[in-house]
Order: C-alpha cells, then structure tokens, then sequence
C-alpha cells in the first residue's frame, strides 16, 4: 500500500467547486498512473467541525466574520423552518452531491480520529493536501489540512493549496509558519499565498493552477450528459454573495439580450430577494449539470473562482463579480485576481456599476487564452510529478 498518495480534500463539501477540484485531484493521480485514495472525512469530521467552530466564537468581534457568517445562520435557520418548501429543495441538491460523491471518489477506510490517521499514514507512500481555500485560518484551527498529523518521514505534497486570504492573522501564522515548514513539496494557487509561504518560511514556492485547470473543456465532458438541460438561450448566474448590483446588472443584461435568466439559488446563505430573480431555479444539479449548464450558456455571471474557471475552460462570454469589499478580513477575491490576471483577463473582473453596451463590447481573445492556459497546465503538471518522483513514485 506505500505506492499509494493518500489525497486530503474536501470532496465532501455540497458545493460545486470543492467537490469538482477533488475529483480533478484524484483524476490527474488516476491519469499519471499513481495509485490513490482519498481519506474518508466520515469520521473525522465532529472533531474538525469542533475546532472551527471554537475559532469562529472567537472572532465575534471581528464585524467582517459575523457579517459572513450571519448569512450562514438564516439559512440554517430556513432549512428549519422549511420556508416555502425551501428545506425539501435543498435536499433535492444535496443528494445530487452526495450520489457524486459516491459515485466518483475512491475512499479510505473510514478513521475514528485524526490520531488514529495519522498513525496509519506509513502505510501511504506520500499524503497529498490540496486544492481550494484549506488553509483559512479557521482551517489551520481545525489542523487536518496543515497535514500536522503525518509523520516526518512520509513525504508530503501540498498541490495548489490555497490559504483564500490575502493575509493571517498573527496566531494563524505563526501556526502555518510551523506546518509549511513540514511539507517538502510547496505550491500555492494564488500570488497572494506565494507571498505568504515566502514571508513564513523564506521559500520561494510555485504558483500552478486549479487542477480543474489541468483539464480541457473536451475532458470535462466526460462526467457530463452532453444534452442541454434548458433548451432556451439563457444566462447563467452564480452567485454565493448577497450584492443587489450585480443582479440588477444581469437584468439589464437579461433586457438587452432577450435570454432568459437561470439562476442556482440559496447556495451558501438563503437570499430571499433572489426568490423573484430568475426565469429558472432549478435545485436538482449536481457537479454534473453544473458543468452543463455552464457549457450550454450564452452568458455567465459569477461571484465565484471555479464558476470564472469553468467559464474560461468552456471558453465562455463571462462577467466575475467580487463577493466581497476590498478591505473585508474575510475576502477571498485575490484567487479571482490571480486567475484573471495570469489570462490578461482583468477587465472579467466587473463591479455591476458598468454600462451594458462597454461590458458586451468587451470581447474575450479566446485564440490566445488556450495557449497561456496550455503553458500553466504544463508547468503545473511538471510540479506533480517531479513531486510524486521525489517522493517514490514512477511517473
């Protein structure tokens, strides 16, 4: 069992880029020839849940935290009370979620804690962290991502690990200045978290991509049903942040155009405005439609990272709208800037103040994108194997 990378992920997240960048995790091990599996989060998961939550009632002063996490509550709260069958919808979509989860990702057996993980890490041959936002600082609290629990002597590989923010607090860094300094293999997603790594441990760390990125819009089309989902043209919105001016823009876009308005609603907070902004709400889509209704839109308007990445990969007309202010403790616009900034896609990156007719002059090169992105994916796969090959593997 030392040939296999235990993969450390959130693939068990009911959101739509947590659980396709753990399937791309897994997909490029698959592909490389690297024996994998990803660890069962099942049991683990009270003890983690514990310590974020110990972190978050300590940042009740903190009017940035409480604001986001006050969406968070009202839309526990209207799971509870089940507001115009909005509890039943939800379930809908997050059983779409658990039957790709349990369809696509090959588990470990299932561990009691996270001691009893790590005593059985010398079983695997390297542990691999990585994608997505895992070392928030509510994260690094939760110690499961900083890959603490594996002994020195089993390499490990952290693979566009993304700390979200564009800075830590001070107790959070200093506890990442710790873990980074464990892991032999350091890359990073963002500018910002290769600034980071450089100023708590003094490395000099690669940027590589998403591993969506790793994938062309050809190979993601094998997890979808290629027939369209709505047949009338339409714009797709996703949004996770509560912002009045971007849906007012989309109507303005929705007016100029004549396409409909499609819209996944409710995601990470329940907004009751949004109730009355699409033509369509559909609840039972999974990763799978998503990337569907990605693929077959005119239009996509996003406050999202892998909702602007599967845009780009499908070679879509898109707007990226920023989820948070500039100044928020909790922003998590700098994956967004990093992204867009590294395709010379910057001017993607639209507040909803703008003019319809400037936004849809504004049109995407996407003859030179392919080749910027070809490069990324190939330095970013480069860092893979020479990782997996320092480590023991036969790449």
């Amino acid at each position: 069992m030392k040939n296999k990378v235990g993969i450390v992920s959130c693939y068990f997240q009911p959101n739509y880029g947590s659980q396709l960048q753990a399937y791309a995790t897994q997909k490029i091990l698959d592909d490389l020839g690297v024996k994998n599996e990803t660890i069962c989060i099942d049991g683990l998961k009270k003890e983690i849940d514990s310590a974020k939550y110990k972190y978050f009632l300590s940042k009740l002063s903190d009017i940035n935290t409480i604001k986001d996490k006050l969406g968070t509550l009202k839309h526990m709260l209207q799971l509870k009370l089940k507001k115009n069958g909005f509890g039943k919808n939800v379930a809908v979509r997050n059983e779409m979620f658990k039957n790709f989860e349990n369809e696509i990702f090959k588990l470990s057996k299932r561990y009691k804690s996270i001691a009893e993980l790590g005593q059985s890490c010398n079983n695997y041959g390297a542990m691999l962290v990585g994608s997505d936002q895992l070392w928030l600082p509510s994260n690094i609290e939760a110690d499961y991502y900083t890959l603490n629990f594996v002994p020195k002597e089993v390499p490990k590989i952290a693979f566009a690990t993304s700390f979200g923010v564009s800075s830590l607090p001070k107790k959070q860094a200093q506890k990442a200045s710790s873990f980074l300094k464990r892991i032999e293999y350091l890359s990073t997603r963002e500018i910002s978290g290769q600034s980071i790594i450089k100023d708590l441990t003094n490395k000099e760390v690669p940027i590589v991509c998403d591993p969506t990125l790793l994938f062309t819009e050809e190979e993601w089309l094998s997890i979808q049903n290629p027939v369209r989902i709505i047949k009338e043209k339409y714009i797709f919105c996703y949004f996770l942040g509560n912002n009045p001016k971007q849906r007012s823009f989309v109507k303005e876009l929705k007016k100029k155009t004549g396409f409909k308005i499609v819209q996944l609603q409710h995601l990470d907070e329940y907004i009751q405005s949004d109730d009355n902004f699409p033509d369509y709400a559909p609840y039972d889509v999974g990763p799978r439609e998503y990337l569907n209704l990605i693929r077959h839109a005119e239009y996509v308007c996003a406050d999202s990272f892998h909702g602007t990445v599967f845009s780009i990969l499908h070679k879509k007309p898109f707007f990226t709208f920023s989820r948070y202010k500039v100044n928020s403790s909790v922003s998590t616009n700098t994956r967004l800037n990093s992204i867009l900034s590294l395709l010379n896609l910057e001017d993607r990156f639209i507040s909803g103040e703008e003019k319809i007719d400037d936004c849809l002059n504004k049109k995407i090169n996407y003859e030179k994108v392919p080749k910027k992105l070809a490069e990324f994916r190939q330095f970013s796969k480069t860092f893979l194997i020479n990782s997996l090959k320092s480590s023991g593997f036969q790449v």
